[in-house]
């Protein structure tokens, strides 16, 4: 353990302190495994937050990358790219959607739908000026720019960083009544995520992102939804909204496994007559849609589709939360997710969720709490079922 010990010292003692990450130093990895500077093994249950969903180091998204970096890795904007177009071609395919605008990072995306959304509504809907407003919903977690986690329920998320950016209003996840109350003739979009993943893995009431749908079309509303940890396969479905007839969203947020856990790639995805309002200089990424991103998010769409991952995520899903069904500890106070995105609620006088993982991590596998009680489970969607059940047995042991 002195290597170990030796290199956390010296990460702590130069970075800031703004995670707490469990003390395993990772060296190496691929496919559902990761070892550590000591040559432990682990299960990596966590996935870089579903960024991993195709596994670490997919020997074709790999290769796209080194393939493309031998090649031509930024442009910039300034100039085209031959890479660009068949990354959202394909893109826009998968999704049913005529355009998408590439970005880097996931909060880059949902401030780039946060800007769209109040150009159509300036544009499109008539709202005044400077007058637009965009609900969401209390425990959501779309980013942490300034205006992003100005609209925040999390005190943390929020304290030392106002003034708060005005033009949000926030409700209840999963209550449509309290959907329909807050819109005014200036609402411009409703954003919200399918399953609110870091907030403990919360499932929403069944149907309720279709009646949102209808709210918002009734309204003359878009519906903005967050895809970036529950897309691209997680829950078991292509996109996490495919769960509900009729709930297909005005824009969709993708990031996180767009990039096949090798590089940061997100998109906005969207109409013609939504993305076509962007002019020369409305908004804009140097590293957006560069070549190397392109080559990537392009294989990594494709692993997902020819691999079948998220037909895996629905099989493998169930398997896994029947299994954890059966464990039957007092300690768990409720399982919920939906596919290969779990979440283990403890009870409150068993501890805190980070105890677990910790002697989870002793049995040589990775997880990570969320919000003190809540033990977050997303392995790699290429997970197989002998290493999911060598997962509930491991449950088992440090719930027992």
């Amino acid at each position: 353990m002195t290597r170990t010990a030796d290199i956390i010292r010296e990460t702590e003692a130069v970075t800031a302190r703004n995670y707490a990450p469990l003390p395993v130093v990772i060296a190496r990895a691929e496919g559902v495994w990761v070892w550590d500077v000591d040559g432990q093994r682990y299960l990596d249950c966590v996935s870089g937050y579903s960024s991993l969903n195709q596994g670490h180091r997919h020997p074709r998204i790999v290769a796209a990358l080194m393939e493309q970096a031998e090649r031509l890795t930024l442009t910039s904007r300034a100039f085209h790219n031959d890479r660009m177009g068949p990354f959202l071609n394909r893109l826009c395919r998968l999704c049913g959607m005529d355009m998408a605008l590439p970005m880097n990072t996931g909060t880059e995306a949902v401030e780039t739908s946060i800007k769209l959304a109040r150009l159509w509504g300036y544009r499109s809907k008539g709202i005044p000026d400077n007058k637009a407003d965009i609900v969401a919903c209390r425990n959501n977690f779309h980013g942490r720019t300034t205006t992003l986690v100005g609209f925040s329920s999390e005190p943390q998320y929020r304290d030392g960083f106002g003034p708060h950016t005005p033009g949000f209003t926030l409700v209840d996840f999963g209550d449509p009544e309290a959907l329909a109350a807050a819109i005014t003739p200036n609402t411009a979009a409703f954003l919200v995520e399918p399953i609110q993943a870091e907030a403990g893995v919360l499932m929403p009431p069944e149907g309720f992102l279709a009646e949102a749908r209808r709210i918002c079309s009734a309204n003359d509303v878009l519906l903005v939804l967050d895809e970036i940890q529950t897309g691209l396969g997680r829950t078991g479905k292509l996109f996490a909204y495919e769960h509900e007839a009729g709930a297909r969203p005005d824009i969709l947020i993708l990031g996180k496994a767009l990039g096949g856990g090798v590089y940061p790639v997100s998109a906005v995805v969207a109409s013609a007559d939504l993305l076509g309002l962007f002019r020369p200089g409305d908004h804009g990424s140097t590293f957006g849609g560069n070549p190397l991103a392109a080559a990537v998010g392009e294989a990594a769409l494709a692993v997902i589709e020819e691999e079948a991952l998220a037909e895996r995520a629905a099989e493998l899903g169930a398997h896994l939360h029947d299994a954890l069904d059966a464990i039957r500890s007092p300690a768990i106070r409720e399982i919920r997710g939906r596919g290969l995105l779990l979440g283990i609620e403890i009870a409150d006088e068993a501890g805190t969720a980070l105890g677990y993982c910790s002697r989870l991590a002793e049995r040589g596998v990775l997880t990570k709490d969320t919000h003190a009680q809540v033990m977050r489970l997303t392995p790699p969607l290429t997970i197989g079922k002998p290493e999911l059940d060598w997962l509930v047995e491991q449950l088992a042991a440090v719930f027992a």
